[in-house]
């Protein structure tokens, strides 16, 4: 979900008037989740979020704790995407972001591997991803073909385009070579029986959202670039929408959550509050990177959240039409707390690694989450019965 976009900034003199004290959260509902990842360099966070979330679901199942590699899903998903940007002549866009819908359609088609078995930066010796260089070499070769002047493209005797093999290769060189066998807790199996192993369902998760410009309670295509595989979510009323994630938390499930953190009021420091201000200035950048841009002065300031903008349907739509609210961040929810105030926060699973003051967790006031998500992917039992009556979700 990361790209370079130019978004409506909270200017640092509006944000002084709001600082306060750090809040103090009482944790009210806290799901289980596993530990902190961090995708350092790479585009990643759908893939790492949508993977914390599938993890969490096999705990709330009582399947047991794993870890899964992210790069198998992750090499999987480029390889679809570069087929995709070829195929339209480069109308698709060929980067490193992705959708939630990515991971739940690739447990689904490629399988699933523990980590172990493919983990981030081991083919340049680091432990980290690293997807600059990768995104260099790939970028430009999809490029050459998606927008290049050919009359047809040459394919092997086997029937296989070249540059598709050209492409798998750059993958298999940063990311590794895929498993097509490997031995967990002493059995042996390929990506695909591993995952049925596992008692997970595609079929069983939702992805929701809230906009008017489609009707209510039908599915849509929600358009952001990094929905190339043109997923729909249910569109709900917002009102409806945060019914869904309180319902869902409340009742032991947790939420991958697609949000914009270009707001300064995403913070540095572990909160994302919806500050009542007028906006600043322009910035360009997505995701952690934007966080460089910013003074340590900015970095520090905690809007407080009685000042809180709570936005209208109407509100949610103009942010989203004029590219104020970008698909910028997936996440994860799994549980609400409360500050010293009353104020109701979201607490979110980061794949920042263990950095800001929570390390890694974030607590996300209601009116942010109302105001900034995208959408979100939950079971479909995490949705109230009613609303899932009325989206026809059986």
């Amino acid at each position: 979900m990361k790209k370079s976009i130019l978004f409506a900034a909270l200017a640092f003199i509006g944000l002084g008037a709001f600082a306060q004290d750090a809040p103090e959260f009482t944790v009210i509902k806290e799901n289980p989740t596993t530990s902190i990842k961090n995708q350092n360099q790479a585009g990643t966070c759908w893939c790492y979020s949508s993977l914390a979330f599938i993890e969490s679901e096999l705990l709330r199942m009582g399947k047991g704790e794993y870890d899964f590699s992210e790069m198998y899903i992750v090499h999987n998903t480029y390889l679809d995407r570069a087929d995709k940007a070829v195929r339209t002549h480069g109308d698709i866009s060929f980067s490193q972001g992705g959708s939630f819908y990515d991971v739940i359609y690739g447990m689904d088609k490629f399988g699933l591997v523990p980590e172990s078995e493919m983990r981030p930066g081991v083919m340049y010796g680091k432990e980290l991803s690293n997807h600059n260089e990768l995104s260099a070499v790939s970028d430009a070769v999809v490029a050459a073909i998606a927008k290049g002047k050919h009359r047809s493209l040459q394919s092997s005797p086997d029937g296989r385009m070249l540059w598709k093999k050209a492409i798998e290769a750059i993958h298999d060189i940063y990311l590794g070579e895929r498993p097509e066998k490997f031995t967990y807790n002493g059995k042996e199996y390929t990506p695909q029986s591993f995952y049925k192993s596992l008692g997970l369902n595609a079929d069983d998760y939702i992805s929701l959202t809230s906009y008017t410009h489609h009707p209510f309670y039908e599915p849509f295509v929600l358009e952001i670039q990094d929905n190339w595989r043109w997923a729909e979510s249910y569109n709900l009323p917002i009102d409806e929408l945060m019914q869904v994630f309180e319902h869902a938390v409340m009742e032991g499930y947790t939420i991958a959550w697609g949000s914009d953190v270009s707001e300064s009021g995403f913070t540095r420091d572990g909160t994302a509050v919806m500050p009542n201000n007028a906006k600043g200035g322009d910035l360009q950048g997505s995701d952690m990177a934007r966080w460089l841009k910013l003074s340590e002065e900015e970095k520090k300031v905690t809007p407080k959240p009685s000042n809180e903008k709570w936005c209208t349907q109407e509100e949610r739509q103009v942010a989203y039409d004029n590219w104020e609210t970008t698909d910028d961040h997936g996440m994860q929810i799994y549980g609400i707390a409360k500050d010293q105030n009353g104020t109701k926060y979201y607490m979110v699973k980061n794949s920042w690694g263990e950095s800001g003051k929570y390390k890694g967790i974030w607590y996300a006031s209601e009116a942010f989450v109302r105001y900034k998500t995208m959408n979100i992917v939950v079971h479909k039992n995490a949705i109230p019965k009613d609303i899932r009556k009325k989206l026809g979700i059986k």
